[in-house]
This record gives C-alpha cells, sequence and structure tokens, in this order.
C-alpha cells in the first residue's frame, strides 16, 4: 500500500459527493489515475459511514488504489480498514492510534515541520501541510508558506501531502515544490466531466 503513497488524492464532501452519488464519482476519479481517495464524512451516521467505507474500499482495491477515512479512528480499527487520516484533534492519543490502527496512517500537520518530524518518529506513514491556497472547503483555513514543502521533502523520509485550495489554475505553481501527493476536493467535484479533470491532475503530477 505504501507505494501508492503518490499522485492524485481525492477527498470526498458532503455535499458535492451526497449519499447517492458518492461511489459513482469516486469511480470516475478512478479511471482518471486517482491514486487514493479519502472519506470525509462529518454528517451520516456510523453505521452509514461504516456502509459507505466498505463499498469504497471495495472499489479502490479493485482499482488498485488506497482508501482513507478521515478521522473516525474508531470505524477504521473495527473494519481494519486500509487507510486513516486524522488531524489536531487526535494528536493527544497518536501513539495509541499507532498501536491499534494497522493500516497507513496520514496525519494532518498543517504549517508545523516540527510536528511532521514528530509524527513520523511515531509511525505517520505521509504527512499533510495546507492550506496551500485559499479553500472553498475551510474558508478559515491558515494559508502555509509552500517553502515548508521543500523544507519537508529534505528533512522527512515519509511521503507529503499538499492540500487546500488547490485547482487547474494553481496546481503548476505548487508542483515545483514537489510533493509526494495533491490532495483536491471542490476542484474535481464541480468539474462537468470527473474522470478528464482527474486525468488532467494526474498526467500533470507524472
Amino acid at each position: 500500500m505504501n507505494n501508492l503513497l503518490n499522485g492524485l488524492y481525492v477527498i470526498t464532501d458532503n455535499k458535492l459527493t451526497p449519499n447517492d452519488k458518492i461511489l459513482q464519482s469516486i469511480e470516475q476519479v478512478l479511471h482518471g489515475g486517482a491514486n487514493i481517495v479519502q472519506l470525509r464524512d462529518k454528517i451520516n451516521d456510523d453505521k452509514k459511514i461504516e456502509d459507505i467505507s466498505l463499498k469504497l474500499q471495495k472499489l479502490c482495491r479493485k482499482c488498485n488504489a488506497l482508501f482513507v477515512l478521515n478521522d473516525r479512528v474508531d470505524i477504521a480499527i473495527k473494519l481494519n480498514l486500509d487507510g486513516l487520516h486524522i488531524g489536531k484533534d487526535d494528536y493527544d492519543n497518536i501513539k495509541e492510534v499507532r498501536r491499534n490502527f494497522k493500516g497507513i496512517l496520514g496525519v494532518s500537520c498543517y504549517d508545523s515541520l516540527e510536528m511532521a518530524k514528530d509524527m513520523q518518529k511515531i509511525g505517520a506513514d505521509y504527512v499533510a501541510f495546507g492550506a496551500c491556497f485559499s479553500s472553498p472547503t475551510k474558508p478559515n483555513a491558515k494559508i502555509i508558506d509552500l517553502e515548508i514543502i521543500k523544507k519537508a521533502k529534505k528533512d522527512l523520509n515519509i511521503p507529503i501531502c499538499a492540500i487546500g485550495g488547490i485547482n487547474k489554475d494553481n496546481v503548476a505553481t505548487l508542483l515545483q515544490y514537489k510533493p509526494d501527493m495533491i490532495a483536491i476536493i471542490s476542484d474535481i467535484w464541480n468539474s462537468d466531466d470527473m474522470t478528464k479533470r482527474a486525468r488532467f491532475f494526474t498526467n500533470l503530477i507524472d
């Protein structure tokens, strides 16, 4: 699974990828070359999140992609999911998370290289930095200095994901800093042809 930690990383959104369209949308971006799919679900109950997770994981495996669940440590452990991504709410018990979760673990480090180094020591498989640009999904997110990605590439031995406000117009600027993965939300789900848009990013990253 670790060899999948590169390329296009798509993240779902309750408004842009609603329950009735989520499988179809994910299928389209997988056909466009997405390597990683993260389910970020802040609305549905546990049963629904479990149901969607298992369906998406099956779909991702079929396409040789990695499925990642956002934040729900309990569900990721219970279902033995392939991937889990956590943010600052789980920092305090990250050692416990790493002990109990056997899959790929990603951690949001925002604009902190020190935190990323700590997370690498604890056993994170990749770290994410962002927001890289102003983000429609998280309008209040702090914008990072992109130089941190270059520094992280030098100082860390694990893959680096860039996230936040990335779209077809600014992705070339970001790629100069050579992140391993580029996480995209609204620019893909809002496009008229998701497969084509995913392929655009995949070709550019390659």
